[in-house]
């Protein structure tokens, strides 16, 4: 900084430190100055108002006003006056922010003004003598007229004229949805001063709105007429006011808004519109989910509550997408105590803070260790001895996990065996496993390595429920972990577990999830690589997902494999296309779609049962029952141990290994 202008700066500074001082001692504030501009401004118009009227009765002549009509509106002045200033003040018309005036405003003002009038009419009569009646007319119309174009001058003048009138807008917008909700956006829109938008038009499916106006701004048409008017208007913003549109309403809707190349936002749903929450900083992003126009799922609150409201539960992989999420809701529904089991202690963090700072009563613990370390879990659960366990910990990348299938079966398979024999040996009452519709004829070591933690749990729940612990193998995988076996021969178990696996399909934003991958490669400008242009998935939300997992786990009798209905399967080719229209870009123009192929054990089609299975129906129409098939448990407990050996020592030739275990298992190499 310049040394000879600093001596200037820093008197400025003290100078406006001065008179912020002298400000706060007298407690003057800038709107009481206004206030007390503006009553002296309404004794003055309201004074005048009735003494124009007593002129304009004599023909606009002082001279031939009789002294004894002048002499009592004079003497009414100071009466009059005191009167205007309590009635105004009493309705708050000196504390309004008139910027921001509305018809609540004019009906105080209203309101005010008659109150006035018959002070004047009732008092000059009673204490003075009855005035012509030009005297009263003149009066009050003027008095109202006066009062009322002050206040609202800024509001309809300044603010209206300069925003419609100005081409300096840096964005046109169309508000789709002339109802209330719209309504009370533009208004918001034209209070936003630090925000340059200028509303072109309004798109509403009701006829009966076409062709006219809503303060100023024409409806132009329905949603038929949503691309010429982007074209006519060069429509730069959408903004989508229909709170109480379906999913699938809305999904149409933004399949025409999409092809505009237009920057879109919607109103999240009707909670905001029912709490008076409309405004334009509430407008969410329009994402690729709201493309799918899936109704919301229900589940049944009362059922999860009871279920989880003073238990103590555990989730492995809390930090991940999934186990985060489950985490939450579970939050939600006052456990006793919910802990929070992950390796990768930088997630785990991240849920811990936000937790605590949603839920300040809740009774959280977060410990960092591995599924596949038998001490550590054994502590874990003997501390806390926990109701209910949902396990989420898993490798799940599946081209990661084709480069490295022995650490698929450790963490996987392995890791479950570990958690779910310390449920058995130290009480837990539920045991819910997170699947995948990628173990249903799995061609990738991911998939089977999860349809072999199905087996595991099916084994367990067998286990527990005949009391035959004699079967458990011992995976401890090193010489000095705890033996599991000797832990069920010295503990007499007295609870039964009830072992279940819930199977759903791709997660929208999940970690490794395509939507987070595609939103990287649009934002470096391409291309998007989708490996196959008829490849589909099947795809839930976080949210959906894990409230499906909550009400399944309530169905919990053991044993059984849920399976949730993700709805119509999508092209992924379709999604990645979308996605690049919600960014405003034009696929295969502005972004280019690159075909790489399949990758190593993936397929072009997810299935959510196996042939052998049937299917039986629950209480929620969304989750259904995979019926387990059958298969040698005392066998696959043998054969578990020499898996697990097989994956602690590396063996490259575990695949085989697995494709005996799991006979619906095709890998695409061996």
């Amino acid at each position: 900084m310049n040394k000879e202008n600093r001596p200037i700066q820093e008197s400025v500074k003290e100078k406006s430190g001065k008179n912020q001082k002298c400000w706060k001692k007298k407690g003057i504030q800038h709107w009481q100055v206004i206030a007390l501009l503006m009553a002296l401004y309404d004794v003055v118009v309201s004074n005048s108002s009735y003494l124009f009227g007593l002129w304009a009765r004599f023909d606009f002549h002082y001279s031939k006003i009789p002294s004894e009509f002048l002499d009592a509106a004079i003497k009414f002045i100071p009466i009059y006056s005191a009167v205007i200033i309590i009635v105004f003040s009493a309705h708050y018309l000196y504390r309004s922010i008139w910027r921001f005036a509305s018809y609540r405003e004019l009906i105080r003002l209203i309101s005010a003004n008659s109150i006035t009038f018959l002070a004047q009419v009732i008092g000059i009569s009673l204490l003075f003598r009855q005035m012509p009646f030009v005297y009263y007319f003149f009066g009050l119309m003027l008095q109202f007229c006066l009062t009322t174009a002050i206040r609202f001058f800024y509001r309809f003048v300044l603010l209206e004229r300069s925003k419609r009138n100005t081409n300096n807008y840096s964005k046109k917008v169309m508000i789709i949805g002339a109802g209330e909700a719209g309504q009370v956006l533009l208004r918001d829109i034209y209070h936003a001063d630090e925000v340059e938008l200028k509303v072109c038009c309004f798109i509403d499916d009701n006829p009966n709105k076409w062709h006219r106006n809503i303060e100023g701004v024409p409806v132009f048409g329905g949603r038929e007429d949503i691309l010429t008017a982007v074209e006519k208007y060069k429509i730069d913003t959408i903004l989508i006011a229909m709170p109480s549109a379906t999913k699938a309403q809305t999904r149409d809707l933004l399949d025409i808004c999409k092809e505009t190349g237009c920057e879109m936002k919607m109103l999240p749903g009707m909670y905001q519109f029912l709490t008076g929450d409309v405004s334009l900083s509430k407008m969410k992003e329009v994402a690729v989910e709201d493309l799918l126009g899936r109704e919301p799922i229900k589940v049944n609150l009362t059922e999860i509550l009871n279920s989880i409201e003073g238990k103590v539960v555990l989730v492995t992989g809390g930090g991940g997408s999934i186990g985060s999420e489950l985490c939450r809701q579970i939050a939600g529904h006052n456990p006793e105590r919910l802990i929070i089991f992950d390796v990768y202690e930088n997630n785990a963090y991240d849920i811990e803070q936000e937790l605590k700072s949603t839920y300040t009563n809740l009774n959280l613990t977060v410990l960092i260790g591995s599924v596949r370390d038998s001490r550590r879990l054994n502590s874990v659960f003997e501390q806390y001895r926990p109701d209910i366990v949902y396990h989420a910990a898993a490798h799940k990348h599946v081209p990661l996990m084709e480069t490295s299938p022995c650490e698929s079966i450790k963490n996987n398979v392995i890791g479950t065996y570990k958690t779910a024999c310390a449920a058995m040996t130290y009480g837990t009452k539920r045991f819910v496993l997170i699947s995948t519709d990628k173990a249903v004829n799995p061609t990738n070591i991911m998939g089977a390595s999860k349809r072999l933690c199905e087996m595991v749990i099916q084994s367990m729940d067998y286990i527990s429920r005949e009391g035959l612990q004699n079967l458990l193998p011992n995976l401890s995988g090193h010489n000095d972990e705890t033996d599991s076996k000797s832990l069920f021969m010295n503990r007499k178990i007295e609870t039964r577990t009830e072992y279940v696996a819930v199977r759903f399909g791709n997660v929208l934003g999940s970690n490794g999830s395509v939507i987070p991958l595609f939103k990287k490669q649009i934002a470096k400008g391409g291309p998007v690589t989708v490996t196959h242009p008829d490849i589909i998935r099947y795809f839930m939300t976080i949210p959906e997902a894990v409230s499906l997992v909550l009400q399944a786990g309530t169905y919990a009798k053991g044993g059984e494999i849920f399976v949730l209905d993700m709805g119509e399967p999508v092209k992924i080719d379709t999604l990645a296309r979308n996605l690049i229209k919600l960014c405003g870009y034009k696929p295969d123009v502005d972004i280019k779609i690159q075909y790489t192929g399949l990758r190593p054990g993936e397929k072009l089609y997810e299935e959510k049962l196996m042939a052998e299975e049937g299917i039986e129906k629950t209480a929620n129409e969304l989750i259904h029952i995979g019926k387990p098939i059958a298969f040698d448990m005392e066998a696959f407990m043998g054969q578990l141990e020499d898996l697990a050996d097989a994956s602690y020592n590396n063996d490259s030739e575990i695949r085989k290994l697995v494709k005996e275990i799991v006979s619906t298992y095709h890998p695409s190499h061996l």
